[in-house]
């Protein structure tokens, strides 16, 4: 698609909705952005916005209850939409019909018809609409991608995640915690990965007796993908021991040979008969000077102002994501219908 992009030579307005923890995230970012205006911040709390922006130190910060009103008044060309999902598709539609290009936290939308009116809303206002999958710029993850490149045409790929997770109390109200909450990382990493899309899925979502979650935490789900790949995803929020990391822990077999990835360190591999493949290691931190900073972000914010300026989509871009999503809403379907699954968008 598309879409409107900003030529005039000064830099761009955003504005800011959600003030909670990932919205404390993404201002720091966007002031840190050489190119990038601070122009607003809104949160539904009365007040919350005025706090966090006079803890950045920015005092005379336009901030409110109102995206409308900061929209009208601001006039930004971007929002990061760092709101609930559940707040995702109103937040999104409004500030693109408003005019305004929509950065978004993940989810895109809570259901895939919901994604769907999104990006309509992207296509009649030809604004940049696109959500934000920080874990796409882990190093350890782009050089997996690089070494899963070196194998050729893939075959099998599996992730686990297994995590004894208990921080977040809005888990224990869902129906299925693991899919509906956390499954979409790993999802929309196996499609960066490989380079394929889902086409259909068996996936199976359970309770096992030890788990501390009222609803179903622990699920399985074979994809199958483009290319004829098979990529199965294996994981638990209630693991009783060995926990992977926060990303999975990971496997990639192809023509030239296997490559795993523990999701914190550097990817290996080994060829098979005959072939050479290379293991990339990954790259030296870009921002070495900011060690605790929100992983991904900065290189997100970079491609979405690049995509503004140029008019290339960056990773995420909403015809792109709705994948991911349908991903998760395809897995939650096998699992309540018991039977295989297309992958629709």
């Amino acid at each position: 698609m598309t879409f409107a992009i900003v030529e005039e030579d000064r830099p761009l307005r955003a504005v800011v909705a959600g003030a909670g923890f990932i919205g404390r995230q993404w201002a720091p970012e966007l002031l840190a952005h050489p190119g990038v205006e601070l122009a607003g911040w809104v949160d539904v709390v009365a007040g919350r916005a005025r706090e966090a922006a006079r803890e950045l130190g920015l005092d005379d910060l336009p901030a409110g209850t109102s995206l409308a009103g900061i929209l009208e008044g601001e006039e930004p060309d971007f929002v990061v939409n760092c709101t609930v999902p559940q707040a995702h598709h109103e937040v999104t539609v409004t500030a693109l019909r408003r005019g305004a290009a929509v950065l978004s936290e993940k989810p895109m939308a809570v259901t895939l018809e919901e994604a769907r009116s999104m990006v309509r809303a992207a296509e009649e206002s030809r604004r940049l609409f696109a959500v934000s999958q920080n874990r796409r710029h882990m190093r350890g993850l782009v050089a997996f991608r690089r070494t899963v490149g070196e194998l050729g045409p893939l075959g099998l790929m599996t992730s686990e995640f297994f995590m004894p997770y208990r921080g977040a109390a809005f888990l224990s109200t869902l129906e299925h915690p693991l899919l509906q909450d956390m499954a979409i990382h790993l999802f929309d990493a196996a499609r960066a990965v490989s380079g394929a899309d889902p086409v259909a899925v068996y996936c199976e979502s359970f309770r096992p007796a030890w788990t501390w979650y009222p609803g179903a935490c622990s699920a399985t789900a074979i994809f199958e993908m483009t290319g004829g790949l098979r990529y199965t995803f294996t994981g638990s929020w209630s693991a009783p021991g060995l926990p992977t990391s926060w990303t999975g822990s990971w496997r990639a077999a192809g023509t030239r040979g296997t490559a795993r990835w523990d999701g914190e360190g550097d990817p290996v591999a080994e060829p098979a008969k005959g072939e050479v493949v290379r293991a990339y290691k990954r790259e030296d931190d870009p921002h070495p000077e900011r060690p605790r900073r929100y992983t991904g972000l900065a290189e997100g914010l970079a491609e979405f102002v690049t995509g503004l300026r140029t008019g290339r989509a960056p990773q995420g871009e909403c015809h792109d994501n709705i994948r991911s999503l349908a991903m998760v809403t395809a897995a939650l379907e096998s699992a309540r219908t018991g039977v295989r699954v297309p992958v629709t968008i």
